[in-house]
C-alpha cells in the first residue's frame, strides 16, 4: 500500500534513501520453546534493494506516522502480523544520513510465534533464534545495527517482592524485552538458571544500581 512517505531523499553525498519522512522497521521478539527469543526477519525478495539479504520488516514512514505506529503497519503489510498482538517496548535510530533522513528500529514483543503471511517484497519469513540471527547474510544496515538491538538474556527474581499484587502482575508479563537505555536491552525471563542474575531495585534492603553483574530494574520499567 503507496503512502505519502514513498519516494526518495536525496543526500548531499549523492546517496539515496527511501522513505520522505524517514523510514522505520520492527524487531518484533517472541518466546521460544524451551528458552530464549526469537525474532521475526525478512528474507529480501531478490529485485529489491540489496535483494537476498536478510533483515526486519520496514519501510517508508508516512507524514502523519510515529515510528512506531510506521513499524507496526510495515509488519502487517509485509508479515501479516496483527498490529493488536504487538506490544512495543523502545527504539533507537539506527541510520542517519548527510540530508537529514533517519531509519528507526522499533523493538516490540508479541505473546508467541505466530504464522507470518508473505508479500511480494519478501522471498521468505522466519522465527529465528537470537543467538543465530548474526550467521545469516544480513543486510548491511542491519547487520552495522544489530549489536545495538540483541538482547542480553537476563532471570529475574521475583521473591524479593513477596506475595504482591506488583509480583503477580510482574510475573505475569515475562518473559519479554525492557529497554535499559545505555545498558542495552534484556530479554528478562522469571524460570530457568540461564542469563544474567535480575532483581527489582528497592525491593530488598541496599539494592541501587546494577553492580556486580546484577542488574537491577524498577517495577516501573517492568510494567512499561
Amino acid at each position: 500500500m503507496r503512502g505519502d512517505g514513498d519516494g526518495f531523499v536525496n543526500s548531499p553525498d549523492g546517496t539515496r534513501q527511501w522513505g520522505l519522512f524517514g523510514a522505520a522497521g520492527l524487531l518484533l521478539r517472541a518466546p521460544r520453546s524451551g528458552g530464549g527469543a526469537v525474532v521475526l526477519m525478512q528474507h529480501r525478495a531478490p529485485w529489491s534493494h540489496q535483494g537476498g539479504t536478510w533483515a526486519l520488516p520496514g519501510g517508508a514512514r508516512d507524514s502523519h506516522e510515529t515510528s512506531a505506529v510506521a513499524a507496526v503497519r510495515e509488519a502487517h503489510e509485509e508479515a501479516g502480523i496483527d498490529p493488536e498482538a504487538v506490544r512495543v517496548r523502545g527504539s533507537r535510530v539506527t541510520a542517519t544520513a548527510p540530508s537529514g533522513w533517519t531509519y528507526t528500529t522499533v523493538i516490540a514483543d508479541i505473546a508467541e510465534p505466530v504464522a507470518t503471511t508473505a508479500n511480494p517484497e519478501s522471498a521468505a519469513l522466519a522465527w529465528v533464534p537470537e543467538e543465530q540471527v548474526d550467521a545469516r547474510p544480513l543486510h548491511p544496515g542491519f547487520a552495522a545495527a544489530w549489536p545495538l538491538l540483541r538482547a542480553e538474556a537476563a532471570r529475574l527474581a521475583l521473591d524479593g517482592l513477596g506475595d504482591t499484587t506488583d509480583a503477580t502482575r510482574i510475573a505475569e508479563t515475562l518473559p519479554r524485552t525492557v529497554d535499559l537505555a545505555d545498558q542495552g536491552f534484556f530479554w528478562l525471563h522469571g524460570n530457568g538458571s540461564s542469563g544474567r542474575e535480575a532483581r527489582i531495585a528497592g525491593a530488598s534492603p541496599g539494592l541501587g544500581d546494577s553492580t556486580d553483574n546484577v542488574l537491577y530494574i524498577t517495577v516501573e520499567q517492568l510494567l512499561f
